[in-house]
């Protein structure tokens, strides 16, 4: 029996952008979440929390919290409201729009979203279906990890991979630009005991990061030259003889091309570029032939550059061509969610899109709202949620400058004053965690995690999925999949009849909290051990010939209208970055340092970094940079110091360490800018990578100068 008979629970789950996904129970008590835990029950997660949720009750009930909506009385920017009803903020909102329809036609009303809110209901997708029922401009969602998605794709399909616990089984793990310690805390929990049973475990890494420092062995690449290493272990493979000639043979196509790319793509040709020597490089591809089951985790940061997706299909290929999808805990794991049977088709509805509808991408909105990017017909309304772009987007000055623009009304649903929402002419307060039913889309794992609405939201606050509902009946949209009530959109969002789904329910989520997907234990699963790859030939394709540049469909709304289209290469490669000083001499002598930026930490994205606690753990922005880059600058430690380009610029506190080389700095995400001067993405290019309209934030030159 509770010592606490007044305490309920319910079950959780982080609505966070993490791959844990961990499985929470809310602890209730008259009506308000008083804590959280971690579900000791789920496999993966495990019962534990990371810094970030920990305590996320605080987050729930802290002073900042937004709860009525708003109506802004000052100058934009200047975080200066009046309360307003529900219906005086959306009879506002509806009414604007239907003039600026009536003036300019649908297009110009842009819907801003990313994954603020991890929810099928709630989350990035939420809104799609009334934007594309209203024909709005198509917002193409490329913040992370779409340029992966589309190399993952043309070379072994929608496919898991390995599945992230079978790594207890794995011999050597190669932890590829991804520092699990703060970004993938569960993962690392099962590469940690493998480690002890003796797997040994290698992180890539521009930098020395938590992970890297409890690795067995840390391979350092210049930023932006992981490709090179890459095509490096693929001509080492090939040259020693350490190809499954068997696996190969039946279970790949276009060897024989891959091999005459790689022929002159040597170590002592990848040493000049990455900085490691010929000998590391050997060393390295013959341990990961030879040392099976071999597992190789991808992190999104390996697209952040212009050739980033490139790199991506190189090393997508490896464990083919070592045979290591033969055995347990042997491949490659990008993200599972592929075999996820979420119904996206249902979620967004792309066929309420009307033909020749534009594509704008949140990458570049702010050259979208200054007219730098010309439009079809002039941006008269831009709608925020589950994002802060003033915080985490590129060119940010841009993107302030838009906001500022009288002429853009904006609407923002948040849970404070956000960066971005202080830009807003309404403000709605959205419900958060413990306030909202949901399944929560889990892109690091193979289970679906449900969320209960267990308690109210304070003030006014609704969740997302109900302020659309409102808004559809305010703009007369008579569509039955926009009056769903959210119990009805996870009924409708996820195939039940999918065989992954065999014995799992909406009821069962209900009563369990969480439920792993059939498709095989942590234990067998070994889903290419003969193949069977979800690819066009049901084989892994080393090269497509005829391949067209593409952003996968969930993040533009299922819309197939305006892909990128242009040809890519048939095979993989090294293709260099943009912004180093080898590939742009010029801009390297004002800007010579490479700059990385990394996730934090205490944060996650811009999740926090409002609240002191947080910034507490997190310490201020801080800028890494070597003894020999600080002393050629007369920078002590601590010295507060401006990082910028002729894009922006940022502050933060030199910390000067042995954890990154020379010519490079680092300097992680999510702070806001509103309580700092500038952040991080102030001075990164808005400069689409190479496949998938991916990212470029670690493909940027800055110079360091003492404030």
């Amino acid at each position: 029996m509770s010592a606490n008979p007044k305490l309920e629970t319910a079950f959780g789950g982080c609505p966070h952008d993490c791959p844990d996904t961990c499985a929470m129970v809310f602890d209730i008590e008259d009506g308000k979440v008083i804590g959280v835990r971690g579900n000791k029950d789920h496999p993966m997660t495990r019962g534990g929390l990371c810094v970030k949720l920990k305590d996320y009750e605080k987050r729930h009930y802290h002073p900042d919290r937004l709860l009525y909506p708003m109506r802004r009385t000052g100058p934009k920017g200047s975080k200066q409201f009046e309360r307003i009803t529900w219906n005086e903020a959306l009879t506002e909102i509806t009414d604007k729009w239907k003039a600026i329809i009536e003036e300019y036609g649908p297009r110009a009303i842009v819907p801003y979203s990313y994954l603020g809110h991890q929810g099928l209901v709630h989350g990035l997708n939420g809104g799609d279906a009334f934007f594309n029922k209203m024909g709005a401009t198509v917002m193409e969602r490329t913040f992370c990890g779409e340029g992966s998605c589309t190399a993952w794709l043309l070379t072994v399909g929608p496919t898991a991979g390995v599945d992230p616990e079978s790594y207890t089984h794995s011999k050597y793990i190669v932890i590829w630009a991804c520092n699990s310690v703060s970004t993938n805390l569960h993962h690392w929990a099962i590469v940690k005991e493998a480690q002890q049973k003796g797997a040994k475990v290698v992180v890539i890494d521009s930098y020395k990061s938590k992970t890297a420092k409890l690795a067995d062995w840390h391979i350092a690449p210049k930023p932006g030259t992981d490709g090179a290493l890459a095509m490096a272990v693929i001509n080492t493979i090939i040259q020693e003889g350490l190809t499954d000639k068997d696996y190969v043979a039946s279970h790949t196509v276009g060897f024989d091309a891959l091999a005459e790319r790689a022929k002159d793509r040597t170590p002592e040709w990848a040493a000049d570029i990455t900085g490691i020597s010929a000998e590391d490089i050997r060393q390295f591809a013959i341990e990961l032939a030879t040392s099976q089951p071999a597992a190789i985790r991808m992190g999104v940061a390996l697209e952040r550059t212009y050739g980033g997706s490139q790199t991506i299909r190189a090393v997508t290929c490896i464990p083919a061509l070592t045979g290591a999808w033969k055995h347990v805990g042997g491949g490659v794991t990008q993200f599972p969610v592929w075999e996820h049977p979420y119904k996206f088709d249902v979620i967004c509805r792309p066929d309420l899109i009307p033909d020749g509808t534009p594509v704008l991408s949140n990458l570049q909105i702010g050259r979208a709202l200054t007219g730098e990017i010309k439009t079809e017909v002039p941006i008269k309304s831009f709608m925020c949620w589950n994002s802060n772009p003033v915080t985490q987007a590129p060119e940010t000055d841009k993107i302030v400058k838009g906001l500022m623009n009288e002429d853009i009304f904006m609407v923002s649903a948040e849970h404070f004053i956000s960066d971005t929402a202080a830009y807003a002419d309404i403000v709605l307060p959205a419900s958060m965690g413990a306030e909202l039913e949901d399944i929560i889309l889990s892109w690091g794992h193979l289970y679906l995690t449900y969320n209960a609405k267990s308690v109210e939201s304070p003030g006014e606050a609704i969740p997302n999925n109900e302020i659309f509902r409102r808004l559809s009946e305010l703009m007369g949209y008579d569509e039955d999949r926009l009056k769903w009530s959210d119990s009805e959109c996870l009924e409708n969002f996820i195939d039940w009849d999918a065989p992954a789904c065999d014995g799992i329910d909406l009821n069962y989520l209900r009563e369990n909290g969480f439920a792993r997907l059939n498709v095989g234990t942590k234990d067998d699963r070994c889903p290419h051990k003969e193949g069977n790859f979800p690819t066009p030939s049901g084989k892994c394709e080393f090269e497509v010939i005829g391949a067209k540049n593409f952003v996968a469909g969930p993040f533009r709304q299922m819309y197939e209208g305006f892909q990128p289209g242009e040809d890519l290469d048939s095979l993989p490669d090294y293709v260099p970055s943009r912004e180093t000083p080898e590939t742009n001499p010029e801009l390297a002598k004002k800007y010579p340092l490479n700059i990385v930026s990394p996730k934090s930490h205490g944060f996650l994205n811009s999740c926090y970094a409002n609240m002191d606690y947080k910034i507490k753990g997190q310490g201020d922005q801080f800028v890494m940079i070597s003894s020999e880059d600080a002393s050629n600058r007369d920078i002590n430690e601590g010295d507060v110091v401006k990082v910028f380009n002729d894009r922006g610029a940022f502050e933060g506190k030199a910390k000067i360490t042995n954890d990154v080389n020379p010519g490079i700095i680092v300097a992680t995400l999510g702070y806001w800018r509103q309580l700092n001067n500038g952040t991080v993405n102030s001075i990164s290019s808005a400069e689409f990578g190479d496949m998938g309209h991916s990212p470029s934030f670690s493909d940027n030159l800055v110079e360091v100068k003492g404030v």
